[in-house]
């Protein structure tokens, strides 16, 4: 009986990295977990976001009854958290969808073509890169009034040069390829050759991009909602709630500390497992056999 080495395919090799990241692997189980805690808070909790049920026990300490403790306007802060992030990641998740749709086409176009176009994205970029994100998200929110929809707006513009510079990198070492210039041979055009060729090989940057705008998008609405030109009352913010919990800071510490943590926690554990994402569709990796050694290779029995 010999030993073979069955070769797999690049996602599998990519699955096999991402498993072997342990901060990686407990950051994507906690962040289902907070997802999913998002998407059924109506069953997790026990009464709305916005229901003042308990005036009586109002600013009242963490206890079995109240997890978390009762805010100052009598309403389970346990149920304001868990909306809130229902909130925050619905925030997160649009703002890198619009981060992606706009940086994805401007980085193709600015490493295909190269020359005065990629001159002239790279230049906005430097703008967008100069200009604090925050400074600048906080004029346009007082000008927009806020709002949900504007916050995903301000967020989007803000997170797409991220996922720019990731795809321009990748088509640079993408159109150099011998498929890409065998294409452009037979006369296919080059709207053509980005859009079926460049952008589907793009798709691993593409995706680290998306996972990593997401916490960016977070700590922005976080920091508008927290200066009071974000997610306006009673829709519940982690921000919000860290503005209003810093004025019972010293006497009620539950009110600062609960949504501070669940925000610190949601984005540190969305930066780590965007991070191993990032290392795992590595393309200098994705495209390369690991050696034995490496454990990535299973091994099939065969007869002699």
């Amino acid at each position: 009986m010999e030993n073979q080495y069955k070769i797999r395919s690049p996602f599998f090799y990519a699955v096999m990295r991402l498993i072997s990241n342990r901060a990686a692997l407990v950051s994507g189980v906690l962040l289902s977990l907070i997802v999913l805690m998002a998407i059924f808070a109506p069953l997790i909790t026990k009464t709305s976001y916005e229901e003042q049920k308990f005036l009586i026990t109002s600013l009242a300490f963490p206890s079995q009854t109240h997890w978390f403790g009762v805010d100052d306007l009598g309403r389970d802060l346990f149920s304001r958290i868990v909306y809130g992030a229902r909130v925050s990641l619905t925030i997160g998740f649009a703002a890198a969808i619009c981060s992606v749709f706009i940086g994805l086409p401007l980085g193709a176009l600015s490493g295909f073509y190269g020359g005065k176009v990629d001159w002239v994205i790279m230049r906005i970029i430097e703008v967008f890169s100069v200009v604090p994100p925050l400074i600048a998200a906080l004029l346009l929110a007082a000008l927009v009034d806020g709002g949900f929809f504007s916050i995903i707006f301000i967020a989007g513009i803000f997170g797409w040069v991220q996922v720019c510079l990731l795809v321009r990198a990748q088509v640079m070492a993408f159109k150099e390829k011998e498929f890409i210039r065998s294409s452009l041979a037979l006369g296919a055009s080059p709207m053509y050759v980005i859009f079926v060729h460049l952008i589907p090989n793009s798709i691993s940057p593409i995706i680290v991009g998306f996972v990593q705008a997401i916490p960016l998008a977070m700590m922005l609405e976080a920091g508008l909602s927290f200066l009071g030109v974000g997610i306006q009352p009673p829709l519940p913010s982690w921000g919000q709630m860290i503005n209003i919990g810093i004025s019972f800071m010293f006497f009620y510490w539950h009110m600062a500390l609960f949504p501070t943590l669940a925000l610190a926690i949601t984005v540190l554990v969305t930066t780590l497992f965007g991070d191993g994402l990032r290392d795992a569709l590595d393309p200098c990796l994705l495209y390369t056999s690991p050696s034995p050694r490496d454990g990535l290779l299973s091994r099939m029995p065969s007869s002699a």
